[in-house]
């Protein structure tokens, strides 16, 4: 018998990312593509994420194959009801609670592990975690590479004494105005540009801390990758390449996904649909098959955003106003507070024009013949996946790293409009009409070259097709030492 063939494991990556829509839906996509490329897969969520996804996507969503698993780990936090998603605490709760039961899991695996693939933001302990078990860990930043930066650089700021903020003045007294220009690969970015953490005054504010240390983390694993593509963020990507030992561009996951060769799919093939906390509406697909092409304004603000009962009043009147057909989804728990009670009237108008539903299939939509423009808040997996698309946008950015997308969304890729943060119905009319009419057209066609730079990335040569492939070989041979 060969001795070499007993003695090696059968590559074996743990995935483990933040319990966060966004986060679970991009690190998934990258476990199936690796699933797809031979490697045996062991997805981690939490057990209320896991609940969540059974709930919205059915009892069988997560039934996966020999090769790919769901666990799951308790994240500890105390909840008042069920209603209660613990985001408050969860930040508190990663750095605390998370460390043990991961370990107890990954020592209990029939396959050992050959190394972890932990989502950026949960390095605060399975950087610790791996070096216990003895196995490597990658970063994985399910964000754009400006995103990145812009938060590994808020200790750039706290060093030359720019972060966290004196007081509360200097939110509206035009510091935020300040032009940065020493962040390597990035151009002309302003304070108001960086992630919202750092609009604190508070040195000791738990998600400032938490997203300076995470990112600060970078430094010290050899392998960081992320969910962009060459084409997109190139000078940025060649000053991670300056940085780290290993990047690995890899977006976007989803056509990744689509080009996955048939010979390289498991005999036993995945049979989940888990990507989504809330249940998908499926009605909006039919509404959106009566429409005429690139007549329709899709609005979705994310699985975060919160707002006014006001600020859902004007958009509605907004969109409404604007003489165009909009599909809209206003989660259950979008306004602060409060059911999201639209005045009778408006309804009256929406029969004719719109169509609301909770949530959506939104790569469906996005990729859908009607869809000519998105109104969003900049969430990256929102934005790349508009980009994969082909569909301009409409930036009414949150919080977090949507500042940063937006400004990249509009100046840099030449494919977004900004809006204002107060909402006004004039506004809205006003922009949807720009982007939808003739006014868009030079954002439609930057669009459409977007998504086609993003096809030849995953394309069987493209930089991201050719850095997952890097990627498993690295596996691989991890997996033989």
């Amino acid at each position: 018998m060969d001795t070499m063939a007993t003695t090696m494991k059968k590559p074996h990556v743990i995935f483990i990312p933040l319990p966060a829509q966004s986060h679970i839906k991009a690190m998934l996509k990258l476990a199936e593509v690796l699933h797809h490329k031979g490697l045996q897969i062991t997805f981690v969520n939490t057990e209320y994420i896991h609940k969540r996804l059974l709930t919205s996507s059915g009892l069988h969503c997560l039934d996966g194959s020999s090769g790919f698993r769901f666990e799951t780990i308790p994240d500890s936090i105390p909840r008042k009801s069920e209603d209660d998603d613990g985001s408050e605490l969860l930040l508190q709760y990663v750095e605390t609670a998370f460390l043990t039961p991961f370990l107890e899991l990954a020592t209990k695996l029939p396959n050992p592990p050959t190394c972890i693939i932990s989502d950026g933001f949960m390095s605060s302990f399975t950087i610790d975690a791996a070096q216990k078990l003895g196995i490597p860990v990658m970063l994985y930043w399910t964000f754009a590479a400006c995103g990145f930066m812009c938060i590994y650089h808020i200790q750039s700021l706290v060093e030359k004494g720019l972060a966290p903020l004196k007081d509360e003045s200097y939110l509206t007294n035009g510091y935020l105005d300040t032009l940065i220009d020493w962040i390597p690969g990035m151009e002309e970015i302003r304070l108001k540009d960086f992630n919202s953490v750092m609009r604190t005054t508070d040195p000791d504010d738990i998600q400032y801390k938490f997203c300076i240390n995470a990112t600060q983390k970078s430094n010290n694993v050899s392998h960081n990758i992320f969910h962009t593509f060459d084409a997109l963020e190139a000078s940025i990507v060649n000053s991670l390449s300056s940085m780290f030992p290993k990047v690995y561009t890899v977006g976007p996951m989803q056509l990744l996904l689509n080009q996955t060769p048939e010979e390289e799919k498991q005999t036993e093939m995945l049979n989940f649909n888990a990507y989504s906390l809330w249940k998908e509406e499926q009605e909006c697909l039919e509404w959106l098959h009566s429409m005429e092409p690139k007549s329709v304004i899709y609005v979705n603000f994310g699985s975060h955003a919160v707002m006014s009962l006001k600020d859902v009043i004007e958009f509605g009147w907004g969109l409404t106003n604007s003489d165009h057909y909009f599909l809209w989804i206003i989660r259950p728990d979008l306004v602060v507070g409060e059911c999201a009670v639209l005045p009778p009237e408006f309804k009256e108008h929406v029969k004719k024009r719109g169509f609301i539903a909770s949530w959506c299939p939104q790569e469906e939509v996005l990729n859908h013949p009607s869809v000519g423009g998105f109104l969003t808040h900049c969430g990256w997996g929102s934005t790349i996946e508009s980009l994969s698309a082909g569909v301009p946008m409409i930036c009414w950015p949150y919080l977090w790293d949507q500042l940063t997308n937006c400004r990249y969304i509009c100046k840099e890729w030449e494919v977004g409009l900004e809006m204002g943060k107060d909402v006004k119905r004039e506004e809205v009319k006003k922009l949807v009409q720009e982007l939808m009419g003739e006014g868009g057209e030079k954002k439609r066609i930057k669009a459409r070259e977007w998504r086609q730079k993003a096809c030849l990335a995953t394309g069987s040569n493209g930089s991201s097709s050719l850095n997952v492939n890097n990627l498993v070989e690295e596996i691989i041979m991890l997996s033989r030492n």
